[in-house]
C-alpha cells in the first residue's frame, strides 16, 4: 500500500512544482510585456529586477545561515572575476535583450524566435565538449530552424528589430547556458545551490549591464515624468511597485525552477518547458490577440517536435551510459552470492545518499 500512495504523492508534488513554475515562467513574460505598454525603459526595469533578485537572495542566504548555522560560500576575487563573470555579463545581456524586444514584438512571436536557443545551446555544447557529435542532432537542428522560418513566413505581426533582438537574445543564451553548466558543475566552488548563485552573479550582470542602459535610456529617463521629474509621489511609488512585482516573479522564477530540477529531474523541466511555449502561444492568441495563421502554427508544431526529439535524444543516450556502467564487470565475489541482497542494500544507501545530498544543496 505503501508505493502507491508514495507514487501518488510524488505525482502531486510534481505537478505542483510544474504549476508553481508555469505561474512563474508565465506570468512574467506576459507581465514585461504589459509593463512595457506604459514604461518604455526595459534596461532600466531589468537593473530594478537585478537589485531585487540580489536583495532577496542576500536576506534568504542570511535566513538559511540562521537557520542551518553553517556559512554561505563566498568566493574569492580570482574566481569571482575569472568564472563567474562571464556566466553573469552573457546572463545580462541575454535578460536586457530579452527584455528590451517587448516593445517591438508580440508574446508569440517571442516565443517562438527564444525556443531556437535551443541551438545555440547545442551548438556552444559541442565546442565545449559538453556534448557528443551526433546525427541525429541535424534532425533536430532542422526541425526547430524550419519551424522558426515558417512561423515567421508572412506573418502580421512581424517586426524585424525585436526579432533581431531575440535572435540575439537567444545565441547570448546559448553562451549564457552553456557557461552556466560548466560552473555549476566546478563542485569546489560550492555555487549548487542557486541562491548562492544568484547572490554572486547580480553584482556582476548589474555592472555588465549598466553601461548600455546610460547609452540608450539614461538621458531619456532622466528627463522623464516617470521617475526623475514625477509630478506626484504617488505615481513614482506605483511605479516602484510595479517593476518591484516583476522583480518578485523573476526571483520566484529562477528558484522554482531550482526545485523542479532537484525534486524531479532536468527532463521533467525541459517537458514542462515545451508545454509552457504552446500554453503560452494559447494564452497570448486569447489574452493579448496575437494573429496566427495556418502557416505559423504548423512551424510552431514543427519547432516543438524539434525540441521533443532532442529531448528524447537525451533521456536515450543518458539511460544507455546508466546501463553500460551497470553492466561493468564485478571485481568482488561476494556480490555475486546474495546479488538480490547486496542491490537492495545499494538502493537504500543510494536513496539516503541522494536525500542527504539534496537537503545540503537546499540548505
Amino acid at each position: 500500500m505503501a508505493c502507491p500512495v508514495q507514487f501518488l504523492c510524488r505525482a502531486v508534488r510534481t505537478v505542483g512544482l510544474v504549476l508553481v513554475y508555469y505561474v512563474f515562467s508565465i506570468g512574467i513574460t506576459f507581465y514585461n510585456k504589459w509593463l512595457m505598454k506604459g514604461f518604455h525603459y526595459p534596461l532600466f526595469m531589468t537593473l530594478v529586477h537585478l537589485t531585487i533578485i540580489f536583495c532577496l537572495s542576500t536576506l534568504t542566504r542570511s535566513a538559511m545561515q540562521c537557520w542551518t548555522g553553517k556559512p554561505r560560500v563566498m568566493l574569492n576575487w580570482t574566481d569571482y572575476l575569472t568564472k563567474v563573470a562571464p556566466v553573469a555579463i552573457a546572463t545580462a545581456l541575454d535578460i536586457g535583450l530579452s527584455n528590451w524586444s517587448f516593445l517591438f514584438i508580440t508574446i508569440s512571436l517571442y516565443t517562438m524566435t527564444k525556443s531556437s536557443a535551443v541551438l545555440f545551446i547545442l551548438f556552444f555544447s559541442l565546442v565545449f565538449k559538453l556534448e557528443h557529435p551526433n546525427p541525429y542532432l541535424i534532425v533536430v537542428v532542422l526541425l526547430i530552424a524550419s519551424g522558426l522560418f515558417m512561423f515567421t513566413f508572412k506573418s502580421t505581426q512581424f517586426n524585424l528589430k525585436g526579432f533581431i533582438m531575440v535572435l540575439l537574445a537567444s545565441f547570448i543564451g546559448g553562451i549564457r547556458w552553456t557557461l552556466t553548466q560548466v560552473l555549476m558543475q566546478k563542485a569546489e566552488l560550492g555555487l549548487q545551490n542557486p541562491i548562492d548563485t544568484m547572490y554572486h552573479l547580480q553584482p556582476l550582470m548589474f555592472m555588465g549591464l549598466f553601461p548600455l542602459f546610460l547609452f540608450n535610456e539614461g538621458l531619456s529617463l532622466s528627463t522623464s515624468e516617470k521617475l526623475f521629474r514625477v509630478n506626484e509621489l504617488s505615481h513614482l511609488l506605483y511605479t516602484l511597485v510595479m517593476l518591484s512585482i516583476g522583480g518578485s516573479l523573476a526571483f520566484g522564477l529562477g528558484f522554482s525552477e531550482f526545485l523542479l530540477v532537484s525534486k524531479t529531474s532536468s527532463l521533467t523541466l525541459s517537458i514542462a518547458g515545451i508545454f509552457k511555449e504552446a500554453c503560452t502561444l494559447l494564452l497570448a492568441a486569447g489574452l493579448m490577440g496575437d494573429r496566427m495563421s495556418g502557416l505559423n502554427l504548423m512551424g510552431f508544431a514543427v519547432c516543438v517536435s524539434g525540441i521533443s526529439l532532442h529531448v528524447g535524444l537525451k533521456t536515450y543516450y543518458s539511460k544507455s551510459k546508466i546501463n553500460s556502467l551497470r553492466q561493468l564487470p564485478v571485481k568482488n565475489s561476494q556480490d555475486l552470492e546474495v546479488p538480490l541482497l547486496c542491490h537492495m542494500e545499494d538502493e537504500g544507501e543510494e536513496t539516503a545518499a541522494d536525500d542527504d545530498k539534496e537537503q545540503e544543496i537546499l540548505l
